[in-house]
């Protein structure tokens, strides 16, 4: 049996070509009740329960509060065969297990290059350099004396989706698209920052640079950097978590996850880009010209269906069955987002509830009656620009096959007639 983590082997691949050749019976639903459990009998109504008859814990239990203890399997997972060492890899936010558009803090997937650095704020501080009027030093509570601003926003790694480049590889969408999350940022805008310093008019983009033992650099044109970026010490109200880059990181909203600088230090004022590794043997696609993409920072449009999911199987039988998932765009909200049961074959429209805001994630619902045969399912996003979520077959044919990064193409999920999801791919 293939684990959650482990790559699809042949022999998969092929019953998943067998079922396809067989046909589908996804089609109109038929309701069947719901299942729901009646009263009349149940002794977890009709009887009092320990939770009922005993005290329980008093205020101070637990300070800074936790999960209930039946939540525990909630977790952030890594694949431990995706990369050599644990310290500069990822793990992957059990999106599956999620409502609504926010993540909570201690669920947001981890991306280190070297490990997490441990910083005291006192000791922290950001220069500001290069093509400015006066290079200057910020403390953490110098920085906290600028106007803030709250701002709801996605955060994506340029790789999630990308071990899906090549067909259906890991089942579970915490590991096909857990590379992302979405928090409230509470910071600066880097506009003011800049104005302090002064840019001169030569200074056409910014080298970014943090203090973690990898020290991450990426350059950012000038144009991002005064028009939405913020210097953020907070996220979802609190402090930022040391694994996403305490006391203070870069925000680069809609923009590939790298580029979100964590511990940040430093930014150089420049004329020109500056070529780090970060932005030359890595973050780029090689394409099947042999020629390499490069300054790929936009994530486009793009969403999956998290539940049911090979995670988050169909396990009431027949009947009523809520359809969920995600959708985004790096170039600003979701205009709309169709479903299909039958592998895009049909799409029906979703419903998107809660706030549409730029650049942040955006819930979707489809409510149907579920006859109990096979499904197909998809989820097709269509943002405010115009921009079309593609097939995979779409993407290779602009991308080769080579690619790894800004994978957005349409996802499968193949429910079976048990309500056992697996991962497939209907290009």
């Amino acid at each position: 049996m293939v684990s959650e983590t482990e790559p699809k082997g042949p022999k998969t691949a092929a019953s998943r070509r067998n079922f396809l050749k067989t046909g589908l019976m996804a089609g109109a639903a038929v309701a069947t009740g719901t299942g729901v459990a009646k009263a009349a009998g149940d002794p977890l109504i009709t009887e009092i329960q320990d939770w009922n008859r005993y005290l329980g814990e008093g205020v101070d239990a637990a300070p800074y509060g936790s999960p209930s203890e039946f939540e525990a399997h909630v977790v952030r997972r890594n694949v431990p065969w995706l990369t050599a060492d644990p310290v500069s890899s990822i793990n992957f936010t059990p999106l599956h297990e999620l409502d609504g558009i926010i993540t909570p803090n201690g669920l947001c997937f981890e991306r280190h290059h070297g490990g997490t650095a441990v910083i005291n704020p006192a000791e922290h501080r950001l220069m500001i350099n290069g093509l400015v009027d006066t290079p200057l030093v910020f403390t953490m509570e110098d920085l906290k004396r600028f106007p803030r601003e709250n701002r709801v926003y996605f955060l994506e790694c340029a790789a999630n989706g990308g071990m899906e480049w090549r067909g259906a590889q890991l089942n579970g969408c915490q590991f096909t698209h857990g590379m992302i999350h979405c928090v409230v940022y509470t910071g600066v805008p880097l506009r003011y920052l800049l104005e302090e310093a002064g840019v001169k008019t030569n200074g056409k983009w910014l080298l970014a640079e943090g203090a973690d033992a990898s020290a991450m650099t990426r350059s950012i044109p000038m144009e991002k950097a005064l028009d939405d970026c913020l210097v953020a010490f907070k996220m979802n109200g609190e402090a930022l978590r040391a694994e996403q880059g305490y006391p203070l990181r870069l925000c680069v909203p809609g923009w590939e996850g790298n580029m979100w600088v964590k511990w940040l230090r430093r930014l150089e004022v420049g004329d020109e880009p500056w070529h780090q590794r970060e932005e030359t043997s890595k973050y780029t696609d090689l394409l099947a010209s042999g020629k390499a993409r490069r300054h790929t920072w936009v994530m486009d449009v793009k969403s999956v269906i998290t539940s049911p999911s090979p995670q988050a199987p169909v396990t009431h039988g027949k009947g009523p069955l809520v359809i969920s998932g995600l959708a985004w765009s790096g170039d600003g909200t979701i205009k709309r987002v169709d479903v299909s049961i039958d592998g895009g074959r049909n799409w029906q429209q979703a419903r998107i509830d809660g706030p549409s805001l730029p650049k942040a994630l955006h819930r979707f619902y489809l409510d149907i009656n579920w006859d109990g045969s096979d499904l197909l399912l998809q989820s097709r996003a269509i943002d405010d620009q115009g921009f079309v979520q593609p097939t995979k077959n779409e993407l290779r044919s602009a991308r080769g096959e080579n690619s790894i990064y800004h994978n957005n193409g349409i996802q499968t999920w193949h429910v079976n007639t048990d309500g056992v999801v697996e991962n497939v791919e209907v290009s």
